[in-house]
């Protein structure tokens, strides 16, 4: 099963192709058209960073994705079909935070696999002294009706960079510029500072998109608001909720693995209403790219799916705090939770906010939705978190709960402070 690579006189594999192989085995040479296929079929993986791809899934059969894992050798699957991991091998799994299988097209299944530096650089590791260059991503599908699981081979082979790989992004961040707090309070009709995007990639392609602003009172974005167009499913492209439109983009990266992104014009920024804001950086998927997920070649739908610019988590934010021009109050922005949270009826909570000067104190306090105080407490300056006590879900029962915590100067007086936040309480039905 093991495939030898081509090497150097010194014994370091040369770059090479990774393909996308659909490795079943039934007793037979031959492979079965009943049996799960795969696109795309070839891409190159980095050594030194990570790679994100596009896959599809096609041709299942009451069967549902499971696990994920990366080694080096494989192993006869029986009494299931396929190959799987060599137990004395494997790199790694693949990390919750990273698994975005999806149901997409007809029987078929998307997933972005999202390859961590670390597990290449162990695949690197140990080509270099002596195994083959090929290393395996292998996902194993369960069957629904009792058949047997299947499990689908990714072969993979390195390249010394990242230019024929997918073009990923890997890390994103947004900031003001020359302003190291995470967020930023303005009085109404100052100047807001330049916004920029640090963009880390693999490969080389289009990047296009949009900057778009959330106004205090407008619904948040979820998470899967947040992700970038190509790391969707092609249904559910076009549905993530839209806000209000700064200005567009549209530049080539090229394969040098890093890019700043200047984002809207400062003087368009919105300052009209008092309160919190969010900036959000909005990356459509285009088709300059050298991979695409053909749905017609599994069985999945007609045509292509273009999976340039994906991304395997959600893009970031960027908050800033308008307060009325006259206001000389210092506002608190609140870190955790988050707005409408449901926790568990004794999971821990956390309540964080960031400092603000001139405070000798914070007061937390939580109330009922009707205002009856359930708990407060008094906190040095020096101290920005507060884990609330374990009965407060039986006292707060099923209302929604409200916390906010306000600055204190050294006599005690009122000079600050933030505005509510509401959180619940999950019930589980007694039997």
């Amino acid at each position: 099963m093991n495939k030898r690579s081509t090497t150097s006189k010194t014994g370091i594999p040369l770059p090479l192709t990774c393909f996308f192989l659909l490795s079943v085995f039934v007793g037979s040479a031959g492979s079965a058209s009943g049996q799960i296929a795969v696109n795309p079929t070839g891409l190159n993986v980095s050594t030194q960073a990570p790679t994100t791809a596009f896959l599809t899934f096609g041709n299942l059969n009451n069967q549902l994705p499971a696990e994920a894992t990366w080694c080096g050798e494989l192993i006869s699957a029986a009494p299931a079909i396929g190959v799987k991991c060599n137990p004395a091998t494997i790199f790694g799994v693949i990390p919750a935070r990273y698994n975005r299988t999806a149901s997409s097209g007809v029987k078929a299944y998307t997933d972005i696999m999202t390859l961590p530096a670390s597990v290449a650089r162990r695949a690197y590791q140990a080509a270099a002294s002596g195994a083959t260059s090929s290393f395996f991503f292998v996902r194993r599908f369960v069957s629904t009706v009792g058949g047997p699981d299947e499990f689908v081979v990714v072969t993979c082979r390195m390249s010394g960079g990242s230019a024929g790989s997918p073009f990923s992004l890997t890390n994103v961040t947004l900031s003001f510029s020359d302003i190291e707090k995470p967020i930023l309070f303005v009085r109404e009709g100052e100047t807001l500072p330049q916004i920029k995007a640090e963009i880390t990639y693999t490969g080389t392609g289009r990047l296009q998109g949009r900057w778009e602003v959330v106004q205090p009172g407008e619904e948040l974005p979820e998470s899967s608001d947040l992700l970038t167009e190509a790391t969707l499913p092609i249904e559910k492209r076009g549905t993530q909720r839209r806000y209000t439109q700064l200005s567009r983009f549209n530049t080539f990266l090229p394969p040098n693995g890093k890019h700043t992104l200047i984002g809207p014009k400062s003087q368009d920024l919105p300052q009209l209403v008092a309160g919190e804001y969010l900036i959000l950086l909005r990356i459509e998927a285009s088709d300059d790219d050298v991979t695409g997920s053909n749905l017609d070649a599994v069985g999945a739908g007609p045509g292509i799916v273009n999976s340039a610019a994906i991304a395997g988590f959600p893009l970031p934010v960027l908050r800033y705090f308008v307060g009325p021009a006259g206001d000389t109050m210092v506002h608190i922005a609140q870190l955790a939770p988050a707005e409408n949270k449901t926790f568990a009826d004794k999971e821990l909570i956390e309540f964080v906010w960031l400092g603000v000067d001139k405070a000798a104190f914070y007061q937390v306090e939580v109330t009922d939705i009707d205002g009856h105080t359930l708990v407060t407490a008094v906190l040095p300056a020096r101290v920005e978190t507060y884990r609330a006590p374990s009965w407060l879900g039986e006292r707060a029962g099923e209302k929604t709960v409200r916390w906010t915590v306000r600055a204190l100067d050294e006599n005690g007086q009122h000079i600050g402070g933030s505005p509510q936040r509401s959180f619940s309480f999950a019930r589980t039905e007694k039997p």
